[in-house]
């Protein structure tokens, strides 16, 4: 057993039960059972953490000074992530430090020096420009996390370029749908992916000219024969900060993926975020575990640890619990970033398994993605000597809003406070663009943002009407019910719509349905989230058959893998059951509050809209 030795920290308790959702109750109660906290009520040294006093960082903080911690490009000529990214650090002489540690699946180590990440991503954007990509067109990547992903962000940015990272678990129909809303010049990949993912669908993307394969293969052309052949000493795209540097799919309840638009000015709110929320720092070693495809991925897992200057860690490997305890000892990982799905399944691999590892060099452990059950906070702090602080933000917000802090008491279950230079507030919606902002505390509201910090969205692509609707009276509506209690603690209830959140992921319920209802078999399909003790929800799948076709398993089984299929396994329904009928409004959209209403045993509420059958 591997003796550890941790400053203690600060957890309020007991844990309140009215400053839960209803949906954490549950957890609430399990946590209140188990929890145990004999250490000292206040953690020591919190007072050096970045953010240091909350109030006094609030009071002074505008974002105006954040935007002066970055370089700009030389001359004054603009502003660009990718070279904010690396060139910055190698004018600043640190050109030699590692910005990447990279592991491969059999657990082989390759450093990257910011002086080779500045190089490699020039000569990709030259390359780029030499395939005709013209500043503002779209380059997507379907990877995992593998070198080639990083010289092709900051390289596409360098180029002036836009990038639309896809998440590598996707099917054919999710890239499809995506594509067919961007319209990318270009593709990088793997031959494996391109095979299984993108071939499929190919004569359907007329306007994808070129594929760039890491590792080689048919199909494409090779990624380290067109960086070989690039040259050296590429100038930045002279971007501003209202350029468009980076588009971020997300799910919604009807209809096609959103496609939410972010500038190179973003960046300022990437780097402040990430010092005030993760207390980064450019001698820190940093990990970040979420796959490049989604948001965290790409903010915290690419552009805010490089603009820090601090060294990341990227595991080519899925999760594995004992491998992941490995990375934390032998890498001496001080900030660990991960999901509340990835904490529970450490949690469900037992409190022995971490015991065997020195994971004393962390200091700030913290999660993003869903909320974290309040029992993994008190089992971090346990376990493994930390308490996991939980943060959140969205695909729009493009960086952290609300976080609990290294330097501030800890409530088990709660999102934070706004971080500095963001204001929230709980308002209730009323009629066309009239809100009410909600005084009293615990009482139930959505989480509202007054726009204006630089990493909110600029738009959905091609879809001004869209967008709009996320603003009224002054404020973002982020579509998330919460609660604040008297303290000013935010609390996560649930969502105001249909969207499934699935191990961290946002699922469209429509985007599934359509795939379901291509099967012969299928008359109507309705999909919901249920509760799922790892995932927090999981998808599942009502069925309504064509009249004379007779369900049972072996056409179950057959539905769910046309679903996983077409979707993927990150979006496929993992069950699906037969209905005689569906429950349908009188207009004929199925209605999924009941659906999930009858299925958890909740009330059904207002049905007086409901089909009636004769």
């Amino acid at each position: 057993m591997v003796r550890r030795f941790f400053a203690p920290a600060t957890i309020l308790t007991p844990v309140k039960a009215e400053v839960f959702a209803t949906s954490q109750a549950a957890n609430l109660e399990e946590a209140q059972m188990t929890e145990q906290s004999p250490r000292a009520p206040v953690r020591k040294g919190a007072a050096r953490s970045n953010l240091g006093d909350y109030e006094q960082a609030r009071a002074r903080f505008t974002w105006a000074e954040a935007e002066k911690a970055l370089a700009g490009l030389p001359g004054g000529k603009g502003l660009n992530i990718g070279y904010e990214a690396s060139d910055r650090h190698v004018a600043d002489g640190r050109g030699g430090h590692t910005a990447i540690r990279w592991i491969a699946k059999g657990k082989q180590t390759r450093d990257i020096t910011y002086a080779e990440l500045a190089r490699a991503s020039a000569r990709f954007a030259a390359a780029l420009a030499g395939l005709g990509v013209q500043p503002g067109e779209r380059v997507f990547t379907l990877l995992g996390r593998v070198p080639a992903l990083y010289v092709s962000a900051l390289g596409t940015w360098k180029r002036g370029a836009v990038l639309s990272p896809l998440f590598s678990a996707f099917g054919p129909e999710p890239i499809k749908a995506r594509m067919l809303i961007a319209e990318p010049r270009v593709l990088v990949t793997t031959a494996r992916f391109f095979k299984r993912k993108v071939a499929p669908v190919l004569s359907e993307l007329p306007f994808l000219k070129t594929v760039i394969l890491v590792g080689g293969g048919e199909g494409g052309v090779d990624f380290d024969t067109l960086l070989a052949e690039a040259p050296d000493g590429f100038e930045v795209a002279q971007t501003k900060a209202e350029d468009l540097s980076t588009l971020h799919f997300t799910s919604g309840t009807t209809g096609r993926p959103k496609g939410a638009m972010h500038v190179h000015g973003a960046a300022a709110a990437h780097r402040a975020t990430a010092e005030f929320a993760l207390d980064l720092r450019p001698d820190d070693i940093y990990w970040c575990t979420a796959d490049p495809g989604w948001v965290t991925g790409t903010s915290y897992g690419i552009i805010a640890p490089l603009l820090i200057g601090c060294t990341l860690i990227s595991d080519e490997e899925e999760f594995d619990a004992e491998r992941w305890y490995e990375n934390l000892e032998r890498e001496k990982v001080t900030v660990w970033y991960t999901a509340p799905t990835a904490i529970r399944m450490l949690m469900k691999a037992g409190p022995d398994l971490p015991g065997k590892f020195d994971l004393s060099r962390l200091r700030l452990i913290a999660s993003v993605g869903e909320p974290l059950n309040p029992q993994a906070v008190i089992w971090g702090e346990n376990v493994l000597g930390r308490p996991i602080h939980d943060n959140w933000w969205q695909t729009e917000t493009g960086g952290i809003m609300v976080s609990n802090y290294l330097s501030m008491p800890i409530r088990p279950g709660s999102m934070g406070k706004p971080v500095p230079g963001i204001e929230a507030g709980v308002v209730h919606r009323g009629e066309g663009d009239e809100v009410t902002l909600v005084e009293a505390p615990d009482e139930e509201g959505e989480l509202a943002l007054r726009p204006g910090w630089p990493s909110m969205f600029r738009g959905y692509l091609n879809e001004e009407e869209r967008y709009a609707k996320c603003f009224a009276g002054g404020w973002y509506l982020s579509g998330d019910l919460v609660k604040r209690d008297a303290d000013g603690y935010f609390w996560f209830v649930g969502r105001a719509d249909d969207v499934i959140k699935s191990a961290g992921h946002l699922i469209g319920p429509f985007e599934v349905e359509s795939v379901l209802l291509e099967h012969p078999s299928v008359a109507e399909a309705g999909v919901i989230g249920i509760p799922d003790p790892v995932a927090l929800e999981i998808v599942k799948a009502f069925v309504e058959l064509h009249h004379g076709v007779e369900p049972n398993e072996a056409l179950k089984k057959e539905l769910l893998a046309h679903a996983r299929r077409r979707l993927g396994p990150a979006v496929a329904p993992r069950d699906i059951e037969f209905r005689d009928h569906l429950p349908k409004t009188r207009s004929g959209k199925i209605m999924r509050r009941l659906l999930k209403a009858r299925e958890l045993g909740l009330p059904e509420g207002d049905t007086s809209t409901l089909e009636r059958r004769q």
